[in-house]
């Protein structure tokens, strides 16, 4: 067979940022570390591409082994390779974001790497450069949430203004005023409310929204208006 001459073989690494919304905080998914080195400290999932698979087929397959996910969305984050980013062996690791609704997917964890959810502003430290990609992804995750509809991935089909509102809030890291947003989430008119209302959280009840799509694909720079200081989004 072929081969480049004198080139230095790379091993190639697939890394996921899972992040997930429960109805009230946004959190990151996170695993203990199998591998002999820096095994069982915290880590995001990951592992190494074979030789018989492309970068998608190789995050989902990682992805469904370390945590039993499968069918989420997954989006291509960030190449990271710096020379000293594993100090075991040279390794460029690319890096992959996913984002679920926590309550559509829970049954499907399994315990095997003991993957649990932190809230993403309390998480334990991590391994390698594993918290500079969930700081890219959190920075990506907020400019695509003024321009497209992703955000609502994170959202069961149908949900309330105080959980969309808390979404922001852990998105953004601020907080907003509660008739201030409901106000500007009403202008929008890109939000369809429902008949039903979620009771749990008050006597009174929350009515239940869905996100008018077809709507949304014509304004969806509607809620650009949510965004705190949308002049710094890159």
């Amino acid at each position: 067979m072929l081969r480049y001459h004198k080139q230095t073989r790379i091993l190639v690494a697939i890394d996921c940022i899972i992040l997930g919304f429960d109805g009230h905080d946004l959190k990151l998914l996170l695993v203990q570390r199998g591998l002999e080195y820096e095994k069982g400290k915290w880590s995001l999932m990951g592992g190494f591409v074979q030789k018989d698979e492309d970068f998608e087929k190789g995050s989902a397959r990682i992805l469904k082994e370390l945590t039993g996910l499968e069918g989420v969305y997954m989006e291509q984050l960030f190449a990271f390779g710096d020379v000293k980013r594993d100090p075991y062996e040279r390794t460029v690791s690319v890096a992959y974001f996913a984002l679920i609704d926590i309550h559509q997917y829970e049954k499907q964890l399994n315990a095997d790497y003991h993957a649990e959810w932190f809230p993403i502003n309390d998480t334990p430290r991590l391994i390698f450069d594993h918290q500079e990609m969930v700081d890219m992804a959190k920075e990506k995750l907020r400019y695509k949430a003024a321009f497209h509809p992703i955000l609502f991935e994170l959202l069961p089909e149908k949900f309330t203004l105080p959980q969309l509102q808390s979404l922001y809030e852990g998105i953004f890291d601020c907080s907003f005023d509660k008739r201030n947003f409901s106000r500007k989430l009403q202008s929008t008119k890109l939000l369809i409310r429902q008949k039903d209302k979620e009771r749990l959280s008050s006597k009174r009840g929350a009515y239940y929204y869905k996100l008018d799509k077809r709507r949304y694909a014509a304004n969806f720079h509607a809620f650009l208006n949510l965004i705190p200081n949308p002049g710094n989004l890159k």
